[in-house]
């Protein structure tokens, strides 16, 4: 390309490949994206509040190097996989914080409620250029020895991404989701909150109703009985305490609806059951089976 005089050379856009990206909290969510991420930016760090999960990291190569949350933040991606009241907290230490670099810092997180953070995310100074994110996907089970760079592919992963969102920010984030094979769904929050509500947390809040159930007949003859169906209904119950407590807390408006939703669903289906009526019951049954079958096959 020739300059001629007045013309100035504009700078490429920053891609994934030449970014430093941080990852702060390591466990499921976080270490699986890291290992998604190998080789696809110019570096990736690591931060965790566990010594044991740090040292970890570093031994099986799932980043390049460790740092605390104060050096982490001096990056050109930041993203945060903590429970979401650690993220509201990192959120409003990041917005308080005296210590600015000079580079500007597209910031995602993996949440998984979203109204909150997005509200938290508008104090942010210029430096930092927020996006809310939630990958609709997970185990029951956390931790980074639970972490498999497979786990995002195919899965949807929400944006909410308020007027405040960069072009470079929203630009690396798509990217991100296209390496790790994710499908982008661009939601507000609120909308996320509740579809989440139904879909996600009503699941967990149904699991650990489940077991509760059994749990109150103090029959130990129940849990040698319990086999396949039993193990997929609860499965959700085992999940962390602290991620889902967060979750019932951050989005309990939604919850709660979604929860008396099911509270009336189960008072159908009782009055079905009461009625002594197979055609009764097989109209109460039919529709759900359907619909199972159709989105799982």
């Amino acid at each position: 390309m020739v300059l001629t005089p007045g013309t100035r050379q504009r700078k490429p856009p920053q891609t994934l490949a030449n970014c430093e990206v941080a990852i702060v909290g390591l466990g499921l969510m976080g270490g699986s994206l890291a290992l998604a991420l190998r080789g696809h930016c110019r570096a990736l760090i690591g931060c965790d509040a566990d010594e044991a999960v740090r040292r970890t990291a570093l031994e099986r190569r799932v980043v390049d190097r460790i740092a605390d949350f104060d050096s982490a933040h001096d990056c050109d991606v930041l993203i945060l996989a903590t429970p979401v009241r650690t993220i509201l907290a990192q959120l409003e230490y990041l917005a308080s914080c005296a210590f600015y670099p000079s580079r500007q810092t597209a910031v995602l997180d993996l949440g998984s409620t979203k109204a909150r953070i997005v509200q938290v995310m508008a104090d942010l100074p210029p430096r930092f250029e927020p996006v809310g994110g939630h990958p609709m996907c997970g185990k029951e089970t956390n931790g980074l020895e639970q972490a498999e760079a497979q786990l995002f592919r195919e899965k949807p992963f929400v944006l909410c991404a308020p007027g405040f969102s960069s072009v470079r920010a929203l630009g690396l984030t798509y990217e991100i989701i296209q390496v790790i094979g994710a499908k982008p769904i661009m939601l507000s929050a609120e909308r996320h909150d509740t579809l989440a509500a139904l879909v996600s947390h009503l699941p967990y809040a149904a699991a650990v109703a489940l077991m509760r159930t059994v749990l109150a007949q103090d029959d130990e003859q129940a849990w040698v009985l319990a086999s396949t169906g039993f193990r997929d209904s609860s499965r959700l119950a085992a999940s962390d305490l602290t991620m889902m407590i967060d979750i019932l807390l951050t989005n309990r408006e939604a919850v709660l609806r979604a929860l008396a939703a099911y509270r009336r669903e189960l008072d159908m289906l009782v009055a079905a059951i009461e009625s002594g009526e197979a055609d009764v019951i097989r109209a109460a049954l039919a529709p759900a089976q359907a619909k199972r079958a159709e989105l799982f096959k």
